[in-house]
């Protein structure tokens, strides 16, 4: 495997002088092509900062990113935003849907901002769609679908144009046990299928389930580890 995320000595800090505040101090982090990763930490650790790095939503205040070898800080607004649309599928907590739209229109749009041929962006939110088991739920609209396949949803829009980077935060969030269970097992069975997972957790037994576990504390990694796997990648 090759380097996908290379972060340098990676500082952000907030309100620079007396009071500053070190979101991140000095971390470093590499993360290879087809890792599932886990990051924990508690609110205020600095994880939510380290995801919005990842995810090119901030730049830091000093040190690098590397994203395919690219260096995320020096690149323009307008180079970051391709960046994330192209590199990064995004799964959040709250889902993120249009409520006015079926499901099919939500895994769509993105594709639209992208100059996604119309069969073609028809074709991969379809398939999405199919690859999370909504295949019956295609023009639902959110209000007609449950918190669990509202994220399933949310998780067709992210990879229906198969990013590299599957982002999600607090991807469980909202969920009851039941749905928890089908969103991780969509997530492990993309990491099987070779994409690179990054969850962002506060959660010990989300994070238990990745082969990776950063620990963030303070705006610091306090501890990274491999994990035994408990499913075959393919």
């Amino acid at each position: 495997m090759s380097a996908l995320i290379e972060i340098r000595d990676m500082c952000k800090i907030y309100n620079p002088g007396e009071n500053e505040v070190r979101a991140l101090d000095h971390v470093d982090v590499v993360i290879d092509e087809g890792e599932y990763v886990a990051i924990i930490g508690q609110s205020g650790s600095g994880k939510s900062t380290l995801m919005n790095m990842l995810g090119c939503l901030d730049v830091p205040t000093s040190g690098s990113y590397l994203l395919h070898g690219q260096n995320v800080g020096e690149m323009e607004d307008d180079r970051l935003s391709d960046i994330r649309n192209r590199e990064i599928g995004f799964i959040f907590q709250g889902f993120n849907l249009i409520q006015n739209l079926t499901a099919l229109e939500n895994v769509e749009l993105p594709l639209i901002y992208r100059g996604v041929a119309r069969a073609t962006r028809l074709e991969l939110s379809r398939k999405a769609l199919e690859k999370v088991g909504l295949e019956n739920r295609m023009e639902h609209r959110p209000a007609q679908m449950s918190g669990g396949q509202q994220q399933r949803v949310a998780i067709a829009r992210a990879i229906a144009q198969a990013p590299p980077v599957i982002l999600a935060d607090e991807p469980t969030g909202n969920l009851d046990s039941h749905s928890t269970q089908e969103v991780m097992d969509i997530l492990e069975g993309l990491y099987r299928d070779g994409r690179t997972v990054i969850i962002i957790t506060h959660d010990n037994e989300i994070a238990a389930r990745a082969r990776r576990v950063i620990k963030i504390k303070d705006g610091r990694i306090i501890s990274d580890t491999i994990q035994e796997a408990t499913y075959e990648k393919a």
